[in-house]
């Protein structure tokens, strides 16, 4: 909010493009930008990138290869905010935004297609629901379920492609069952955390429909103890954001 009490509306701006995000039921986050650069995308022609907000992974996605990605998202005006900011971007051609819940669309799937699959899903699945249906429906799994996600990617992925998401670390192993039960298997993973010296609080995890020998394991710290953000932050973000502050 800024001071008259009204939300900040300013565009956020990367070196690669700007992201309008405000009308959107999630904002830009840490979660969505890791994912986005993470993500490999070596070899990959076709991208789907499921609830995808206002855009961001797709942007990321698309600003690192020439891949042609679509993106489903079911709030209207999360897919309005996200087609301007695909319109406004150098990357215009390669982005296609779709309104649709994620469930029909794999259901009318009639091939595997897509190289690379990510999502930055809704992961609270107890707490209680916000009085915003919106954010309830993007947060929480009333919408859509770990099982339909996974169940919807094994539809849609290439036998050779790669789906790669972020979720919070206490229910990753969770994650990694329900997955396996759609034969999805993981083969990488980033442990995130938050300040160094505590626990991780975010993982990306690449899953893939053949089971790797052993999973390939990274770390990834953002801010050091005294609360400025680490040289690994800050080699990994520099080809992205215009400048990176101390704190």
């Amino acid at each position: 909010m800024n001071r008259k009490g009204q939300s900040d509306t300013r565009a956020f701006h990367f070196k690669q493009f700007s992201l309008n995000h405000h009308r959107s039921t999630m904002k830009t986050g840490s979660d969505a930008i890791l994912l986005g650069i993470w993500a490999r995308i070596d070899n990959v022609k076709t991208v789907l990138d499921v609830g995808s907000g206002s855009g961001i992974i797709s942007l990321l996605i698309a600003s690192r290869c020439n891949a042609a990605i679509d993106a489903v998202e079911i709030d209207l005006p999360s897919v309005e905010e996200s087609s301007d900011n695909f319109s406004n971007s150098a990357f215009a051609d390669s982005l296609n935004i779709i309104n649709e819940d994620f469930n029909e669309y794999a259901k009318k799937a009639r091939a595997a297609t897509y190289d690379l699959i990510v999502s930055n899903p809704p992961f609270f699945t107890s707490d209680l629901h916000s009085p915003n249906l919106r954010k309830t429906n993007t947060r929480h799994t009333t919408r859509l379920k770990y099982s339909e996600l996974c169940s919807g990617v094994n539809i849609l992925l290439s036998e050779d492609g790669s789906f790669n998401l972020v979720v919070p670390y206490f229910m990753h192993e969770r994650f990694i069952a329900i997955a396996k039960k759609d034969g999805l298997f993981l083969n990488r993973r980033l442990l995130i955390f938050p300040r160094r010296g505590f626990m991780p609080n975010r993982i990306n995890m690449e899953f893939k429909k053949t089971a790797a020998d052993s999973v390939e394991t990274g770390y990834f710290i953002i801010r050091e103890e005294n609360n400025n953000f680490t040289a690994q932050y800050r080699e990994w973000l520099e080809a992205y954001y215009l400048s990176i502050p101390e704190n």
